[in-house]
């Protein structure tokens, strides 16, 4: 049976890239927003969710983790490093004169990534921040008339017939974003065209209120059993300033010993556990 997959839309974005290294064959459908393409797996329209997590430059998708937070019956099952490069794409009438350019249309990410080609380059440009770098690049396939251009990745130009005047446009060559896999139970999803580079468990842990070096204690939870800790962030509560929840990247799969006494032992110290996801991760090399 083909399971039905969502994913940040519309095509020719990066989360496209994504879910096509991640699935083959099965049926993918766009949604417009993070929460939509989370919910659409949550209500069971599709199996599984595809959405951007983090990225190398930008930080953190802080949407992405406060709706996998409020929807905790999902999990992470999944994840795949994809390299982001951008181009300076423009409708086939517009090739020749596109140093001419009036305006830039993009996601705001990509608008960020490429601040000083458009500096540079582009200096009379304004920018027009879209939903994402497909809906910008289809914007600009619709408006031969204008003298106008987006950014976006090769399958954008691709999907709506664009030519690439400028290729990695990008101000950085180490630019990657995290797409995480969410799914209602805990099955790993096992891509025939990747390897798996490593595993990971996140957890989200909240910190009691009354109690002095709690955060040093989570930390040497961890450090003393030899646990690598590849990421930790803080993210408000939403219930009052200076509440705040830590995410924590274990670079470990779930076990039966180290993660379980580690959870425990914070546990007994008053903070509260929940566990996001234990899963393989990948890297997309384009």
């Amino acid at each position: 049976m083909s399971h039905k997959i969502g994913y940040l839309g519309p095509k020719g974005t990066f989360t496209k890239v994504a879910v096509d290294a991640l699935f083959n064959g099965e049926k993918k459908y766009s949604y417009t927003t993070i929460p939509e393409c989370i919910d659409a797996v949550d209500q069971g329209h599709v199996t599984y969710a595809v959405v951007p997590l983090e990225n190398a430059i930008e930080g953190s998708v802080n949407l992405t983790i406060d709706y996998i937070i409020q929807k905790k019956r999902l999990k992470i099952i999944g994840e795949v490093d994809v390299p982001i490069r951008q181009h300076l794409m423009v409708h086939l009438d517009n090739q020749h004169n596109w140093k001419e350019i009036e305006k830039v249309y993009s996601h705001p990410h990509a608008i960020a990534q490429c601040h000083r080609f458009l500096h540079a380059e582009l200096k009379r440009a304004s920018v027009e921040y879209a939903t994402s770098t497909g809906a910008a690049s289809q914007y600009v396939s619709e408006h031969p008339e204008l003298n106008i251009a987006s950014i976006g990745n090769h399958l954008a130009a691709l999907e709506y017939g664009l030519t690439i005047v400028k290729k990695d446009i990008h101000d950085f060559d180490n630019n990657h974003t995290r797409f995480v896999i969410l799914h209602k139970g805990d099955t790993d999803h096992s891509p025939r065209k990747l390897k798996v580079k490593g595993y990971k468990t996140t957890l989200m842990i909240t910190l009691p209120t009354d109690h002095p070096g709690a955060l040093h204690q989570v930390l040497s939870a961890f450090a003393w059993r030899g646990i690598n800790l590849s990421k930790i962030e803080s993210r408000p509560m939403k219930t009052g300033l200076g509440n705040y929840f830590f995410i924590v990247d274990i670079e470990k799969k779930w076990d039966d010993i180290l993660i379980p006494n580690s959870i425990a032992e914070l546990e007994a110290i008053g903070c509260s556990i929940e566990i996001l996801g234990s899963y393989p991760y990948y890297f997309y090399e384009s």
